[in-house]
């Protein structure tokens, strides 16, 4: 297979990714990067090697082997090779003998950080209206209030439309990843906070124009964009009395942290975070060192028995 056919057949796979396979705008954008550098590699080689071996396996074990010299984070490594493996997969679909074996890196999971309940009922509770340095700070409260009660990602809830909305039902659909319907739920404060956004400054944002179908809205009417729902975020970690990290993906781990903790089953939980297989969700399992001495003093049968031997002894 040469450069050339290679090409058509990378145009015909992002055609089978966006229409068949339904992948996110991100894992489009991500891969085609990904291949336009494979590609450039591909090039290069032939250019310093023009009698040399130019076959599509021989390249990819080069290229792979050329990222292990870059030392890149590993996180990225096996992304790159994720996609290489995808578009192998598809080319032996579209009968091009492929052959390619190649593993990903072995990578540490490491535990989600999150904040307390009281942490985020303090930025929800405490934190008054005019003491925000925002120009919609019912809008900016709304959209903190939503993503917590329902733990959308942050896209999500930027692509979320108000006729998605059910107010009487509390809930709301959400395009997921792959493009993925789901339904999630929310509260009253939630939908209070929804409500009176809409009722005090989505109004007056959208003006006299062509009512727009996305729930949040910048300030000229348009949908908000994700870095926008990030300032806002960054925005209220300013009012926290430590210096932490506040992000939405940070906010949508601590609701997963925060319901599994209230004895929500974890399956449920992996129905309203959206993924696709229940591993994804058993990162949220983690109990904390507190928590384990804690649970050690309460239920430890020694415990017991010296707290009884002590009572006696009174």
């Amino acid at each position: 297979m040469t450069v050339d056919e290679f090409k058509k057949k990378v145009e015909e796979y992002f055609v089978f990714l966006e229409v068949e396979k339904n992948v996110s705008i991100h894992t489009l954008r991500a891969y085609r990067g990904d291949l336009e550098q494979f590609l450039e590699f591909w090039q290069r080689i032939i250019k310093k090697e023009p009698k040399g071996d130019r076959s599509f396996n021989k390249i990819v074990r080069r290229f792979v082997l050329a990222l292990f010299y870059k030392k890149i984070a590993k996180t990225t490594l096996a992304r790159k090779l994720s996609c290489m493996r995808s578009i192998a997969r598809f080319l032996e679909s579209q009968g091009i003998s492929v052959n390619l074996n190649i593993k990903s890196p072995k990578i540490e999971r490491k535990l989600p950080k999150v904040l307390t309940v009281d942490e985020i009922f303090y930025l929800l509770d405490q934190i008054k209206i005019e003491d925000m340095p925002s120009r919609f700070p019912y809008r900016d409260k709304a959209i903190f209030e939503l993503l917590y009660a329902t733990g959308v990602r942050c896209s999500e809830l930027a692509g979320m439309k108000l006729q998605d909305i059910n107010f009487d039902q509390k809930s709301v659909q959400v395009l997921g990843k792959g493009r993925k319907a789901r339904v999630v739920l929310f509260g009253d404060k939630a939908r209070k906070s929804v409500q009176t956004y809409v009722g005090k400054e989505r109004g007056f944002i959208v003006g006299e124009q062509k009512d727009p179908e996305y729930v949040f809205l910048n300030y000229s009417g348009s949908q908000l964009t994700v870095r926008s729902i990030q300032r806002v975020f960054e925005m209220f970690r300013k009012f926290l009395k430590v210096d932490r990290e506040l992000t939405p993906h940070k906010v949508r781990h601590s609701f997963a942290t925060h319901l599994l903790n209230q004895g929500v089953d974890l399956r449920v939980i992996q129905e309203l975070l959206g993924h696709k297989t229940l591993a994804t969700t058993e990162i949220y399992t983690h109990v904390s060192p507190a928590e384990l001495a804690q649970m050690c003093d309460e239920k430890h049968p020694l415990n017991k028995i010296n707290t009884s031997i002590n009572d006696k002894l009174k």
